[in-house]
């Protein structure tokens, strides 16, 4: 039997005497004991992840299949037409790497595109993402989100407030409206049933063909037509070229031996990340941090050059952002101390606001096109590689307050002491929601010492992955 889900706030996490029996390898409840923990801005998605740790599957099965999931259930921030950035510490290799799959750039826009799209990246990317240490086939953790496509799922709290945000220019796509719509008018409020059947039959073709279909095949084929009628004009050349990537995170000393790592460009709420948390690394409290990491990245975006420079560069000009997209975010960990933590965004609440005719999901906005900014994508992860120990995990979402929703948290913990949910606290201001992993005693270790949490001010969900 599952244990009972904590809705918000936090789950404490202890370790359960394993005993024979039960369900079989790959079902639900195989693995007894601790499992390990998740957060998401979603509860569903949160649920899937859980339900993959509860089958024996790794921290990266359980981020790939919750990221699925919220390209059901939250579409107004994560999609397969947008992207985003992951982290990954693996105990066995004592070190982090990132995992780059942004939604793309376009070299050029066509003159019939009025809704420039980005290129999709996230199926790509999570199958590169599920690369790094999975357990499970990867068909396998697409399968739940193709179901709740197939089947509808109720509108979350999350989404329901996205689609009060935008409803009247998203619910003018007659596609949009046929999936987030009433049928007596205004978008669906939460707990109403959403059906997205032909997101469904895209998800079914990916998983039966690949995700490289998406990009080289078929659906490339029918993604450039759909595309051209969404006003996103995306070419088979683009989509064929679109590649996630590996890259070094920004890699800083905490305290103890730990170190962190942040996410690097192009995730550049990485730079503004990094650069907080070393600001309250030399005393400054939360204010000053967010402010001198916001310096930072802006700076970067002005004059490029290696992002590192930046963390530690002092007397910058104030940032001069504007408006910045929304995302969305999700930490995982395993009971071996694998562990993930991701940002996502369509570069705009709900992309370009078209859904592509006949695949179901919505076109990423371009970036730098048309006043559409990059994101502040930013992810955290704490480890010791002397003991390739787990120590924390982070990522958050909230515009120009997503930086320090992960500096400030990490910060007030790994630095100054604070317990995990006070540190939440005090140190996710403004519009930042965070998620948040943290091992007091490092996994493999004591996992009776480890929480997962997350903002009770957002519409997310953290748990433990415990099963008695």
């Amino acid at each position: 039997m599952l244990a009972a889900l904590g809705l918000a706030g936090c789950q404490t996490i202890s370790g359960l005497n394993p005993f024979a029996g039960g369900p079989a390898s790959g079902q639900p409840g195989f693995v007894r004991g601790f499992l390990g923990g998740i957060a998401t801005d979603d509860p569903a998605a949160a649920l899937a992840g859980r339900q993959v740790l509860s089958a024996g599957g790794t921290a990266v099965d359980a981020a790939v299949a919750a990221a699925f999931m919220m390209s059901v259930t939250l579409p107004s921030r994560v999609g397969l037409g947008g992207g985003g950035a992951c982290l990954v510490f693996d105990p066995a290799k004592a070190g982090t790497e990132a995992v780059m799959f942004l939604p793309g750039a376009r070299s050029s826009v066509p003159a019939d595109a009025d809704r420039p799209a980005a290129v999709p990246l996230l199926a790509r990317g999570l199958y590169a993402l599920s690369t790094r240490r999975s357990g499970r086939p990867f068909e396998a953790l697409m399968a739940p989100a193709e179901q709740a496509a197939r089947f509808g799922t109720e509108v979350s709290r999350g989404l329901a407030a996205d689609l009060a945000a935008v409803s009247r220019p998203l619910l003018a796509d007659p596609a949009a409206q046929m999936v987030f719509g009433r049928p007596g008018g205004g978008p669906k409020q939460a707990g109403e049933m959403m059906l997205q059947p032909e997101l469904a039959g895209t998800l079914g073709q990916i998983r039966l063909a690949g995700v490289g279909d998406l990009h080289q095949g078929v659906l490339a084929r029918r993604l450039e037509e759909g595309s051209r009628a969404a006003g996103g004009s995306l070419t088979l050349e683009e989509l064929r070229a679109a590649l996630p990537g590996l890259a070094q995170p920004i890699d800083l000393p905490s305290a103890g031996g730990d170190r962190i790592a942040f996410l690097p460009p192009p995730a550049d709420g990485g730079v503004a990340a990094a650069a907080a948390f070393e600001a309250m690394r030399g005393g400054a409290d939360v204010a000053e941090a967010s402010r001198r990491g916001l310096a930072a990245v802006a700076a970067f975006r002005q004059r490029g050059g290696d992002p590192r420079s930046y963390v530690s560069a002092a007397n910058l000009p104030p940032a001069g952002l504007g408006a910045l997209p929304a995302s969305a975010g999700l930490i995982a960990f395993d009971r071996t101390g694998l562990a993930v933590s991701c940002a996502f965004t369509l570069n705009n609440l709900f992309g370009t606001g078209r859904i592509v005719p006949g695949m179901g999901f919505l076109l990423a906005a371009a970036p730098n096109i048309g006043g559409v900014q990059p994101p502040l994508l930013a992810a955290a992860m704490a480890y010791n590689s002397n003991i390739r120990g787990f120590r924390l995990a982070a990522a958050a979402s909230g515009q120009q307050d997503a930086p320090i929703g992960v500096a400030g948290p990490a910060a007030l913990h790994l630095l100054r002491g604070l317990p995990p949910q006070a540190a939440l606290e005090a140190g996710a201001p403004g519009a930042a929601r965070t998620h948040l992993g943290a091992c007091l005693n490092y996994l493999p270790g004591r996992p009776d010492r480890c929480v997962a949490i997350n903002d009770p001010r957002g519409a997310g969900v953290a748990l433990g992955a415990l099963d008695q």
